[in-house]
């Protein structure tokens, strides 16, 4: 659990914020953000961090951010004695235009696995966003880890699968891999992994699946900005691990292009 003390920098706007403007973030709560892994000063799918960014900023409020601002803000926040980081940009609504937060933390590595899942009746809200303010998502990840289990797994009516607390989940039938289609934040590193499997040929498709099926498939696999980790049990069942599998996405994944920063 990443802790006040961890926080390596903070700045807004490209600059070092001040107990005044953390206040006012702290205190506004309207806002959306993106999570990423920095190591030598470079990020998987950047584009597509701006990206979401970008489509969040216009529907939230109602204007596009700047690529290369957003670009220079996390440069700058890295300074130059920090190459691997832990680094969140968040869009947060001020007075005036919205303001871009930076923080930098130590790197965070993926637990190796086989990962313990626990399912809750959830789902997030507005879940197309990575917006702030989520308690409901974060009180049934604490409660999954309370009792043991490393992630929350979300689900929805008639206990239809959506994703996990902070992972997308991919179940993998013997021939394609099926992500669940349910309200759901399409994670960076689900979008850089379904076509760089569908090069190695295991196509990717999206559809309902249900706590009941999870025992049928072949292999099962969670996501997020740190890696990939395989899960060996959802409450209590025990899934197999596919190592054929695993070590398909985890070389496809290894191979993913890195973006400067």
């Amino acid at each position: 659990m990443t802790t006040a003390a961890e926080v390596l920098r903070i700045e807004i706007d490209g600059a070092t914020a001040s107990a005044d403007d953390l206040r006012a973030a702290a205190l506004g709560g309207f806002g959306h953000f993106t999570a990423m892994q920095v190591r030598s000063r470079r990020v998987r799918g950047l584009r597509q961090h701006l990206g979401r960014l970008d489509a969040a900023n216009r529907e939230l409020f109602g204007t596009p951010i700047n690529d290369r601002a957003v670009v220079q803000y996390i440069s700058h926040a890295l300074g130059e004695d920090t190459a691997d980081a832990s680094v969140r940009v968040y869009m947060h609504e001020t007075s005036a235009a919205p303001a871009t937060m930076v923080t930098v933390r130590p790197p965070g590595t993926m637990p190796p696995g086989p990962w313990r899942l626990r399912s809750v009746p959830y789902q997030r809200s507005i879940a197309h966003i990575k917006h702030t303010g989520d308690f409901g998502q974060r009180y049934y990840q604490r409660r999954a880890h309370e009792s043991g289990f490393d992630e929350a797994l979300l689900t929805g009516p008639d206990t239809i699968i959506s994703e996990g607390s902070i992972t997308n989940v991919g179940c993998y039938d013997g021939t394609r891999v099926i992500w669940p289609a349910a309200p759901a934040l399409a994670g960076i590193t689900m979008q850089l992994i379904r076509p760089a499997l569908a090069d190695a040929g295991l196509r990717s498709v999206s559809a309902q699946v249900r706590l009941a099926d999870l025992p049928a498939f072949a292999g099962v696999f969670v996501t997020n900005a740190r890696g990939i980790a395989p899960v060996g049990q959802i409450d209590d069942v025990a899934l197999p691990v596919h190592e054929v599998l695993m070590r398909t996405v985890s070389e496809r994944y290894d191979a993913l292009a890195w973006d400067e920063i």
